[in-house]
């Protein structure tokens, strides 16, 4: 056999590989999401009495008003107070760690990089591990089971730090810094009007890595919260999941509302996929 057949039959294979392994992470992927659609079109007898993972009588729209109206609506205040947690805290974490990297990638002065090592020293440390001690700080302050509580926490992203310094070293240019500056331009406006720009890419990652974080975070609220309408949406669906035994309708109901629940980071996965194609286009011009 020759040697461009045997390289065609592996470009053949491999690529059959490929497809193969991406079709099964795909299943399994979207597998729990197709559950939670079948089931929240189910009645609360079908749930457990019929197949699983397909349709009985067509329910969804009867259940979602169920959920919108139980107890006056307590589902939507958990929603906003997702929104507003998930929201602000991404949108500023953003911010803080684009200036943050940006300051560290660009400018030089005593202990840049010890000060860099700390800000990985944070990305290998768990969220989990924080909550207890962020929980005594707070309550020294009596800061707890408050809006600020869950906020703040939320607000730093060592990760976003560290993504920052580097697509910052490689996407803004000395040159380019230096003639803003000579065309009179400060070190604020240049971050905001020239470097923010390059870096857009990589700010849309940051923000949705934050968003998806804050968004299912569960512990912090858990330990921080204990006024019911503070709670985030992850919260008040567990608080209703370990009341099933005593009040079997709230099974229906955390089912629908973790349908629900996921709908915000899919618009904002779609909403913003598009400028991760223009980052990578940009990319590869370049």
């Amino acid at each position: 056999m020759s040697a461009p057949a045997i390289k065609v039959r592996e470009s053949i294979l491999s690529r059959t590989a490929a497809m193969i392994i991406m079709g099964v992470c795909t299943v399994y992927f979207l597998v729990p999401i197709w559950w939670l659609f079948v089931g929240s079109s189910k009645s609360r007898e079908q749930i457990t009495g019929t197949n699983p993972i397909w349709f009985a009588d067509f329910n969804l729209g009867a259940n979602v008003r169920e959920l919108l109206e139980y107890r006056d609506g307590v589902f939507l205040r958990w929603m906003f107070n997702s929104l507003l947690y998930t929201g602000g805290a991404a949108l500023l974490g953003t911010l803080l760690a684009a200036m943050c990297g940006y300051a560290i990638a660009k400018y030089r002065f005593p202990g840049r990089e010890t000060l860099f090592n700390v800000v990985l020293g944070g990305v290998l440390v768990p969220a989990s591990a924080l909550a207890l001690p962020l929980f005594l700080l707070f309550s020294k302050v009596e800061g707890t089971n408050t809006f600020w509580s869950v906020f703040l926490p939320s607000v730093v992203n060592p990760f976003g730090v560290y993504l920052a310094r580097i697509y910052a070293t490689a996407s803004v240019p000395e040159e380019l810094l230096e003639a803003a500056r000579l065309d009179g331009s400060g070190e604020v406006r240049s971050f905001f009007t020239v470097s923010v720009r390059l870096m857009f890419p990589a700010l849309v990652t940051i923000f949705l890595f934050q968003f998806v974080a804050v968004w299912n975070n569960f512990l912090l609220p858990l330990v921080m919260l204990s006024d019911e309408r503070l709670f985030p949406v992850t919260l008040g669906l567990y608080s209703w999941n370990s009341q099933v035994t005593g009040i079997p309708e709230l099974r229906g109901l955390v089912i629908v509302g973790a349908l629900l629940s996921i709908t915000p980071l899919v618009v904002a996965f779609l909403f913003l996929q598009r400028y991760w194609r223009s980052g990578i286009g940009a990319g590869a011009v370049k």
